[in-house]
């Protein structure tokens, strides 16, 4: 888990939401008010069936603004570590954790995660929640979920995980809140820890987009990927190999980062090139889409190797480089590399790698989660100037 460091008017970030003025005193009994007046004015044009739709009113702003991951902070959706499970050890979980740990897998797969651990990290996430309410941030939650039950779709059967990842299913693109289609089996359905919630952005005017949901049939991962070893990792990375294929899109929001109109992606363990497509063709003409790779043996989620928190200031994880960091500097960027961890060589890291959260010297390093438990809205009034790098 990420420490944030909040200073007095916000701090650096990722996603977007703003509670605009006049919508903070909106009740409802005002808005139920208001919707049956213009449903009336309605009926007196053109008679209604019973059987006719009713369609809300859509409000004139959106509560949902973000265009850059470093803009004051002012409203947060923290996920959950609450009921967390080992998620079943299937070839798209092995493919993406570190061999030393696979027995872990293989033996509690479905089961939760050990008790004293998910009771500190649920700790550590209510801390970070009273600071950032103390700093006059907006707090919401997923909602709590067992994700011990197991289900079944015609394509497979698993148990869930968690909802404590907020920043890899969900992406605020400008007014727009996209659900991300995942690639995981363990995370099909955690989408619904956060239903409530982006249902109530939707009815103050936010848009929402679910992008395609994969079937996640045997056909969408390579069943024989082969990983033995460290090494194995690496090799496969270099040759742009790996488990998941291009058999439909599937992507995790967290291998994305927005400057601008200018987004960056990787292609990952989990996010495969027909995603990254389906971005492209969604969010165009606004919006481009730029993909950018890295010396990773692992590549899963691009926040956590590489990630703009300012206006040309890129953070770079020293021990999975850009491939195109020279496109960076040359636009004049300054790029920073960020400070080892201290996390001692025994802690239990069930899902990452030590190096797995980057951060700058300002803030530190507080296991075991990483700053995926924090999707982070911001509310911006225009779209920043496309960034000179992108061309």
């Amino acid at each position: 888990m990420l420490r944030v460091r909040c200073l007095r008017g916000g701090s650096r970030g990722a996603e977007a939401a703003h509670l605009i003025g006049a919508m903070v005193g909106r009740t409802a009994s005002g808005w139920v008010s208001r919707a049956f007046r213009s449903t009336s004015s309605s009926a007196a044009a053109l008679p209604l069936t019973v059987d006719e739709p009713f369609t809300e009113p859509a409000p004139e702003e959106s509560p949902v603004c973000a265009h850059t991951e470093w803009d004051p902070l002012e409203e947060v959706i923290v996920g959950r570590a609450e009921n967390a499970c080992v998620p079943p050890f299937t070839v798209e979980v092995k493919a993406n954790t570190y061999e030393k740990y696979w027995p872990f897998y293989q033996q509690f797969g479905g089961q939760t995660f050990p008790k004293d651990h998910v009771k500190k990290a649920v700790a550590e996430i209510e801390e970070m929640c009273n600071i950032l309410q103390h700093e006059g941030v907006t707090v919401r939650r997923p909602e709590p979920i067992d994700w011990s039950v197991e289900y079944k779709t015609p394509d497979f059967t698993s148990t869930g995980m968690y909802a404590a990842m907020p920043r890899d299913i969900l992406i605020v693109v400008g007014n727009e809140i996209i659900e991300a289609p995942m690639a995981w089996r363990a995370r099909f359905f955690e989408y619904r820890a956060y239903r409530p919630l982006i249902k109530e952005y939707f009815r103050r005017g936010a848009k929402w987009t679910t992008a395609p949901k994969p079937t996640m049939s045997d056909e969408l991962y390579d069943q024989d990927y082969p990983i033995r070893t460290v090494e194995d990792r690496h090799k496969l990375a270099a040759q742009g190999k790996f488990v998941t294929t291009e058999f439909e899109p599937c992507f995790d929001a967290a291998d994305f980062i927005r400057a601008g109109t200018d987004i960056f992606v990787q292609r990952s363990q989990v996010t495969n090139f027909m995603g990254i497509e389906w971005m492209r063709r969604h969010l165009a003409p606004t919006y481009k889409i730029h993909i950018i790779s890295f010396k990773d043996p692992n590549p899963m989620h691009i926040d956590a190797t590489f990630n703009i928190i300012g206006p040309g200031l890129v953070l770079s994880n020293p021990d999975r480089p850009c491939r195109q960091i020279e496109m960076f500097k040359k636009a004049g960027w300054t790029v920073v590399t960020p400070p080892a961890p201290l996390i001692p060589d025994n802690h239990p890291l069930w899902m990452s790698s030590h190096t797995h959260t980057t951060t700058t010297t300002e803030e530190e390093f507080l296991p075991p989660l990483s700053q995926d438990a924090v999707l982070l809205h911001i509310h911006m009034d225009r779209v920043p100037d496309v960034q000179e790098a992108c061309g």
